[in-house]
């Protein structure tokens, strides 16, 4: 019997992928939840939650095979094994949710609709900040696009809209019990009224012209960026891109061209500044920065020339084992069976202000920055518009780069700010202030995304407060929990 229930809350989860991008079935995450609380009504929590997770992120996330064999060299065997134990780890958070859930002798109804969306909820927030994070398939990420639920992000943030998936799915296991059946349907629809008012409601308005903008994807292919003999190739494709644009604000990916910039001939950089002088504007850049005379210290940088005095931002939030190696002395060994170029940046700092470019203020952030939506808001709300490059190459033809596309939805509709997205391979796009995405390129081909973007200002509750409304609601809905319990 526990076997089976075992092996069910593995399915669940693995049914809970299809919430996300590119499937966007944001009815699943909820559904799949109403099974999971059926199943921890029971014993064997703690595995239950343990399961529920595995399926989730083996299917989810099971990706990241992609980078460290196809791309980062390690050996098939290792590198299977490291993706296994990497979801192992991401599923303790729902096991210990399940653990703890299973500690407290309450109702179910209030199990259901307050300890263990509460218990869950907080685990996706300590995964996304606890050993650096890791907040992917946070399950408010499911709820862009067409879903009410997505209403509540300018207010919550993603963990809130989790905290509200994880009470819909309560609510719709509380319909098998007869008692609470009408109470239950009044509040589900209630959360989904509530939750399309929301989405009617703009909670920042436009700041100035709109501004023309390019954002280049060169689909330079992952195994051959690197090597000396494309580099030439590399530069000839971006510099076509960007002279056949007439926009004012230019964006190329992360490293978009794979040398150091002080390496960059001087003659390139000023033909790029030429060019956004000519448009009246800037361009972007990914390059990576190495310190004067301090070769051991580079940076994952993006830098703008032309009109505009000439800026730089240095990626803050690295990531481990792929841009810096924690704990050297422990794993340093990884570094011979993983062959990533530049795998020891240094840290960017976290106070950096937004970026003067085309007569915008750029919140400029680096790949895998844009999913930790706390650190986004750091340079909100002077702000007004979102900038994110990318080379999301390293996970190929897989489904990492539409959920990383969906990520960048969310940030747009917690600041209410449009996203712009210049990537190597794609998904180059771009998204409106309420999360809906306006235009995108094809992956894999090269081009230019060309389009009028308009910048905004003012602030979303969630920019003001961070996360923390959502910490205070979940910690209450726990204390009403043990309250109503005791007496």
């Amino acid at each position: 019997m526990l076997l089976k229930k075992r092996i069910t809350a593995f399915l669940l989860g693995a049914f809970c992928v299809a919430g996300f991008a590119p499937f966007h079935l944001f009815f699943i995450p909820i559904l799949a939840i109403a099974g999971l609380i059926h199943l921890w009504s029971g014993k064997d929590a703690a595995w239950i939650g343990f399961c529920f997770g595995m399926g989730l992120f083996l299917s989810g996330v099971s990706w990241v095979y992609v980078s460290l064999h196809d791309f980062g060299g390690m050996p098939l065997p290792v590198a299977v094994l490291a993706t296994a134990l990497f979801c192992a780890f991401l599923s303790l958070y729902p096991a210990l949710a399940g653990f703890l859930q299973a500690r407290i002798e309450t109702s179910p109804a209030l199990k259901s609709v307050l300890l263990v969306p509460a218990f869950f909820s907080l685990g996706e927030w300590m995964r996304g900040w606890l050993f650096t994070g890791f907040p992917w398939l946070a399950l408010g990420y499911s709820q862009t696009g067409a879903s009410p639920l997505g209403g509540f992000a300018p207010i919550l943030g993603v963990y809130g809209v989790s905290l509200l998936v994880m009470v819909c799915g309560g609510l719709i296991f509380l319909l098998s019990k007869p008692p609470c059946r009408k109470i239950a349907s009044v509040f589900l629809v209630s959360i989904f009224a509530a939750g399309y008012a929301l989405q009617q409601v703009n909670w920042t308005h436009p700041e100035g012209n709109p501004v023309t903008v390019s954002l280049l994807q060169g689909n330079i292919p992952q195994n051959r960026k690197w090597d000396d003999e494309t580099l030439g190739d590399t530069m000839d494709i971006y510099m076509k891109l960007a002279l056949s644009s007439r926009s004012r604000l230019i964006i190329l990916p992360e490293t978009a061209i794979p040398m150091f910039s002080d390496e960059v001939p001087k003659e390139y950089l000023e033909m790029l500044r030429n060019h956004g002088r000519q448009n009246g504007g800037d361009v972007l850049i990914g390059l990576p920065e190495r310190m004067p005379n301090h070769e051991q210290t580079y940076y994952n940088s993006v830098f703008s020339f032309g009109s505009s005095p000439n800026g730089v931002y240095r990626k803050s939030h690295l990531v481990p084992f792929g841009e810096y190696l924690p704990v050297k002395p422990l794993f340093g060994w990884l570094l011979d069976l993983m062959h990533i170029p530049m795998s020891d940046f240094s840290s960017g700092a976290v106070d950096q202000k937004p970026l003067d470019a085309a007569g915008e203020k750029l919140a400029i952030d680096i790949c895998y920055e844009d999913v930790f939506g706390e650190e986004v808001i750091r340079q909100l709300p002077q702000a007004s518009l979102l900038v994110n490059v990318s080379d999301d190459a390293w996970f190929g033809d897989s489904i990492a780069p539409r959920q990383h596309l969906q990520i960048a939805e969310m940030r747009a509709m917690e600041t209410g700010r449009m996203m712009l997205r210049a990537t190597n391979t794609g998904v180059t796009a771009i998204i409106d202030e309420h999360g809906r995405l306006v235009s995108r390129l094809p992956e894999f081909r090269e081009g230019s995304l060309d389009a009028t973007v308009q910048g905004y200002s003012g602030t979303t509750p969630y920019v003001r407060w961070g996360n923390y409304a959502f910490v205070l609601l979940a910690g209450g809905m726990l204390l009403l929990a043990v309250w109503r319990r005791n007496k």
